[in-house]
């Protein structure tokens, strides 16, 4: 049997195994369900429950939405079902489900039978703030459309049948005569309904009845509008005109031998009134239709007709009532490419509010949060987590958060990657310039005590202190000073490449004058015993000879290091996130250690040496000072390891140049401040007597 439904829509008729010759001028609900869950998602509802009725028609519309919800990222809060018609024993349940959810938006894919009892149930326990969704089945229910369940259902939408005009269909009925139509008792009834009439037997006339109220039978149908002749929204009726005319339209191509190709049963046309059933069957799967409204028929491989529904909204009228407006479509085969249209300004949601409500589990994250998911929940049931630290999201409810460049960083709502602050010790920051003073001003207290010996060369005080190694050391000190200047501005590259070098070869020259200073004081003791062979390594040569040892040593090893494992400069991000720290990188950990450990081996061997030579006669009274002052320097860096392990960016570089002002200062204070307050506030002291001590019996010179 070949057939073509206007009204049938469950999707199991589009199963060709079981249904091969079925045809139908509604889509199938396998549509519906998809242009719904596509309305869904339209609106943003991430949070939506779904009521069926519990038969072939719920069951497989749910189906079809849930796949297509979770498929689009949405989730279903709650599944229910409508049992039966005449028990609704789990009525009283769902209405509780629905009213305890937080799901503001309820899909109905039921008849409006079904929906009646649940609504008055919801209404019982005055359930409220709910947006239903239609399925076309109770989409423009009459029954659903009155006073009573406008509180609840006003501001549904829904999925209604394709409406359109009819060409001629008004002007037919309303050329309806109730004596010359067939089915005259039918048309009488609803002649006297229409005009408030009554239709009396022939040859029966009554005194009591009006002749006002007697129909005619000429009365004027363009004079009434009703539901009878409104045909501005015909929807089943229009089906049942579209499969009328896709089936003359088969029938006319059958009768010109249309589509005559290999697939024609039989082989050939045998013309209108001697064809075989399977014959037009193959007429009904190649017909095509063009509509007066320009809208085309035709059916795919499965029977089905181009999907077009109407989207309805519920809205109020001023007397109470409700009526379906259309707001937009839904057309698989629109023209412009947009399957889903609708207009948001004639939208009206619930007591007639214009803006769309919202159905989440949970808020929208805002920038700079990521979506967590809760344990046990629905994707669409998350927290919303700050983005941990260096990392941004820039859109509202962002899965995860992203980092920022290496060179940027997030701002305070961490929505935005800003580029970081670059820090280095600078000369125009308050503490680069405070250090650049100290060490330009006390690089000049050398260069003064320098020329004071200069000027005073031939004093005791200045000839008993080994005069030249006294100018060396002051040269060297004031170098210490201004070496400190390398380390403040920005790191170039030159200047990480040879500032630990320069700050190395410079320190190794002073501390090896002092040790070559308490070398030659306890030579100079020893030498003067008699017998001794000592003599000869009093010389001066021999304290120049300790200086350039020294001094190689140092040199060797800070062009191993500088050819092995160069300094460099670097950007670093790590040590203080949000800023990037522009500094030296010394490559070698333990070639800065040993060059500074040699320093420190050198100012130990002077300390051990003089603080054993410190009871040397008073005319040999240069160890106590060399011993103070190599307990300063010792002090002072040793104290410098802790402090730049524990500082960070410019300042671990403003710990060291702070140990070569202390350290330098140490040395400049203890050698050579005591011999200039004697050369300049006490002349008087600088004399041989003076030097030598006023006992004769302890005078080395009585002693020659």
């Amino acid at each position: 049997m070949k057939k073509i439904s206007y009204f049938s829509t469950s999707s199991l008729l589009s199963d060709r195994t079981q249904f091969p010759s079925f045809f139908r001028t509604v889509p199938s609900d396998a549509f519906q369900s998809q242009g719904l869950a596509e309305m869904v998602n339209h609106f943003g509802w991430t949070w939506v429950g779904l009521v069926a009725s519990d038969t072939d028609y719920g069951q497989e519309g749910i189906k079809v939405i849930k796949q297509e919800i979770a498929r689009s990222g949405a989730c279903v809060a709650f599944t229910e079902y409508i049992t039966s018609v005449l028990s609704y024993k789990n009525i009283r349940d769902i209405a509780k489900v629905i009213k305890i959810s937080t799901a503001k938006v309820v899909v109905a894919f039921s008849t409006d039978i079904y929906l009646i009892p649940l609504f008055e149930e919801m209404m019982a326990q005055k359930v409220t703030g709910k947006i239903f969704v239609a399925s076309e089945a109770w989409s423009v229910s009459n029954v659903l459309s009155v006073d009573k369940y406008s509180p609840l259902l006003s501001g549904t939408l829904g999925f209604a049948y394709h409406s359109s005009k009819i060409p001629g269909f008004q002007e037919y009925l309303n050329s309806i005569n109730p004596y010359q139509t067939p089915g005259s008792k039918w048309s009488k009834i609803f002649w006297e309904e229409a005009f408030e009439c009554t239709f009396l037997p022939q040859n029966n006339f009554s005194d009591t009845v009006n002749e006002m109220s007697i129909c005619r039978g000429d009365e004027d149908l363009m004079s009434i509008h009703n539901l009878y002749n409104d045909v501005s929204s015909l929807r089943t009726s229009y089906n049942v005109y579209t499969a009328v005319y896709v089936i003359a339209k088969a029938l006319d191509d059958l009768r010109y031998c249309k589509y005559l190709d290999g697939s024609l049963p039989g082989g050939k046309c045998t013309g209108l009134w001697r064809f075989k059933p399977c014959q037009l069957l193959h007429y009904f799967r190649k017909v095509r239709v063009t509509l007066r409204n320009k809208r085309e028929v035709f059916f795919d491989e499965n029977g089905n007709p181009p999907a077009t529904y109407d989207v309805v909204n519920w809205q109020r009228r001023p007397d109470g009532s409700m009526t379906q407006v259309k707001v937009g479509s839904y057309d698989t085969v629109a023209s412009s490419g947009d399957i889903f249209t609708i207009n948001s300004s004639s939208l009206w949601w619930e007591h007639g509010a214009q803006e769309v409500p919202i159905s989440t589990c949970s808020e929208s994250c805002p920038t700079g949060f990521r979506k967590a998911a809760r344990r046990g929940k629905p994707i669409c049931c998350f927290e919303c987590v700050s983005c941990p630290q260096g990392e941004i999201s820039n859109q509202t409810d962002s899965i995860d958060c992203f980092k920022c460049p290496w060179d940027m960083w997030p701002n305070a709502q961490k929505d935005r990657c800003l580029e970081k602050p670059i820090e280095f010790l600078s000369y125009d920051e308050p503490l680069g310039i405070i250090l650049v003073a100290i060490s330009v001003s006390s690089s000049s207290i050398p260069i003064s005590i320098f020329k004071l010996f200069i000027h005073y060369k031939s004093t005791p005080i200045v000839r008993a202190n080994n005069y030249t190694l006294s100018c060396i050391l002051l040269v060297s000190l004031s170098l210490c000073f201004l070496c400190s200047l390398v380390f403040i501005g920005y790191p170039q590259p030159e200047k990480c490449l040879l500032r630990q070098a320069a700050f190395g070869m410079v320190f190794t020259i002073c501390v090896s004058c002092v040790l070559a200073k308490t070398i030659m004081v306890v030579f100079a003791f020893m030498a003067t015993r008699p017998g001794s062979s000592l003599k000869r390594w009093t010389t001066p040569q021999v304290s120049y000879m300790i200086i350039l040892f020294c001094s190689l040593l140092q040199f060797l090893l800070c062009v191993s290091w500088i050819v092995a494992a160069p300094p460099f400069q670097q950007n670093n991000t790590e040590t203080q996130p949000g800023i990037i720290v522009v500094e030296c990188n010394e490559n070698s950990r333990t070639a800065f250690w040993s060059m500074l450990g040699f320093l420190g081996l050198l100012a130990s061997i002077s300390f051990i040496v003089a603080f054993l030579a410190r009871r040397l006669p008073d005319s040999f009274n240069e160890a106590k000072f060399i011993t103070f002052s190599m307990l300063a320097f010792l002090t002072v860096w040793v104290s410098y390891i802790p402090a730049s392990l524990s500082s960070q960016g410019k300042y671990t570089v403003a710990m060291e140049i702070f140990a070569i002002l202390s350290s330098s200062w140490a040395l400049v204070t203890c050698m050579f401040l005591p011999k200039c307050f004697i050369i300049v506030f006490r002349p008087n002291k600088n004399s041989k007597e003076n030097l030598l001590g006023t006992k004769k019996e302890t005078s080395i010179e009585t002693k020659q």
